[in-house]
């Protein structure tokens, strides 16, 4: 299998997808421990898949997204970038309405993002 068709399956089982370097659990850089603070504020599942070492599987998520760096984030398989895009889309609104739709639920618990702090 080639890393556009992991991809795809990894995109197709998870509502939300970051690819960054480390884990939920272990994430090792701070924009990664960034994105994924920042996804545990809205109660939804999210998967956090671990690309440092793989360099194929990374250049192959950049040609896909044109977007250079790490971390990427997927919702519902559609390429969104990373918290830079999905701040302003959290303190809008438009983030909250994009998860519902994604989910088809609203979360278990919701919280106001104010990145601005």
């Amino acid at each position: 299998m080639d890393y556009k068709d992991e991809i795809a399956n990894e995109l197709a089982a998870n509502t939300i997808v970051v690819y960054g370097k480390g884990t939920k659990t272990a994430p090792r850089c701070g924009f990664t421990l960034e994105t994924i603070e920042f996804f545990n504020h809205f109660g939804y599942p999210f998967e956090v898949i671990d690309v440092l070492e793989n360099m194929p599987k990374r250049e192959a998520l950049s040609a896909m997204t044109d977007w250079p760096t790490l971390p990427k984030v997927f919702i519902k398989g559609k390429f969104y970038g990373d918290t830079d895009i999905l701040g302003p889309m959290a303190e809008s609104g438009e983030l909250q309405t994009t998860l519902e739709e994604a989910f088809g639920a609203p979360a278990a618990r919701k919280e106001t993002i104010d990145l601005r702090q």
